[in-house]
């Protein structure tokens, strides 16, 4: 039985991983899955929840490696991974996305000759100041066999001369996780019960809009932050916004000041949320705006408009055929998407070919083929 040693660093992590598992424990293969949590982005109440909502096992090894420079960072997951496996001597190591823990744990799979799985690869912003472009651009140089959720993927890698035998589009696995827990995720009443004037967003004619927002780029230069809260503010007067606030964003509204900006019942807080809930709120938003990858993936999937405020996008399908618009930091443009949804319901878009919650099976399929020509 050919061991697979899976790694999880940060929590969209985790909604990758979810039916990879499942699809190898369901399949009755001839593979075995060992789990890694490197402890990347550890909290120990949000890893019980996530790990709990989407059915992951425990880790059989936690590396806690927590937070730090990416350097730091990246040092310390190989020198903790390297440990075990050297104990456990897979027969591949399977890593997903682009976090720290994703390029740490392939490399030291790649400098002990043991075969390295990608799943996700091949999407590409062309942004080398965004950490995670380095962190994918590395990881495929060095990968094995490279599953893909999209085919503007194959191109990608193509161009940077990996062989196409290596390359298979199986579909996005994070929709797989979606389509089975959308039935489980928690009543939007549920989520907003907590807030002091729950009906903005349970009773609103008009709908609500769904705010996240933690990238550097954004939250941590100051001008572009208040550009981005001010702009918020205004949309607020349209539609009430729901702000489920990342702890990294929480402590620079603070350093800055911002708290003022918005501070209006227009704009609810609620601390982070987790899968479930989550998913509930992003079910019935009218609109999403948000600087998260995986976030532009579900909004697809769901059907519902989506704001990216950043410059790029890795996922340029949920643009072409998805619910996406990527508008940058731009007021206007944010504005105008706004616009767009009051006038005419907001862009629609369709689901993409192969988002169609059976990935993972076409991965262990895959996988099996690939053992079996070991």
């Amino acid at each position: 039985m050919a061991k697979i040693m899976c790694v999880v660093g940060a929590r969209p992590n985790f909604m990758k991983i979810a039916p990879i598992l499942d699809a190898i424990k369901a399949h009755g293969s001839s593979i075995s899955a060992y789990l890694v949590h490197t402890g990347q982005h550890y909290d120990a109440d949000m890893k019980a929840r996530f790990f709990g909502q989407l059915g992951i096992p425990e880790p059989d090894k936690d590396l806690e490696v927590g937070s730090g420079t990416h350097a730091v960072q990246t040092a310390e997951v190989m020198k903790r991974f390297e440990l075990v496996v050297d104990a456990e001597k897979p027969d591949a190591v399977l890593v997903v996305g682009d976090v720290n823990s994703t390029i740490a744990c392939a490399l030291v799979a790649a400098k002990k000759e043991i075969p390295v799985i990608h799943v996700e690869a091949g999407l590409r912003s062309y942004d080398r100041a965004m950490p995670e472009e380095i962190n994918r651009v590395l990881t495929d140089q060095i990968s094995d066999l490279l599953f893909t959720t999209e085919r503007s993927a194959h191109d990608n890698l193509a161009k940077e001369g990996i062989a196409a035998e290596r390359v298979i589009f199986v579909g996005n696995v994070m929709i797989d996780t979606l389509m089975r827990h959308l039935k489980q995720a928690q009543p939007l009443a549920d989520t907003v019960a907590v807030l002091p004037q729950p009906e903005l967003f349970t009773d609103s004619e008009s709908g609500f809009a769904l705010l996240t927002m933690h990238r550097p780029s954004n939250v941590d230069v100051p001008e572009v932050f208040q550009r981005l809260l001010q702009t918020v503010r205004r949309v607020s007067d349209r539609l009430p916004v729901l702000f489920p606030v990342h702890p990294r964003t929480a402590s620079k509204i603070k350093e800055f000041g911002f708290e003022s900006i918005i501070d209006t019942p227009r704009i609810q807080r609620l601390p982070p949320l987790g899968y479930l809930e989550l998913l509930g709120v992003m079910s019935k938003a009218r609109l999403v705006l948000t600087d998260s990858g995986g976030i532009q993936e579900e909004t697809t999937a769901l059907g519902i408009p989506c704001i990216t405020m950043r410059e790029n996008t890795e996922r340029p399908i949920t643009v072409t055929e998805g619910t996406n618009t990527v508008v940058g930091t731009d007021p206007a443009k944010i504005e105008a998407v706004v616009d767009e949804v009051f006038a005419t319901g907001g862009k629609a878009g369709r689901v993409p070919e192969y988002w169609d919650g059976r990935a993972a099976e076409r991965i262990v399929a895959e996988l099996e083929q690939f053992f079996a020509r070991k």
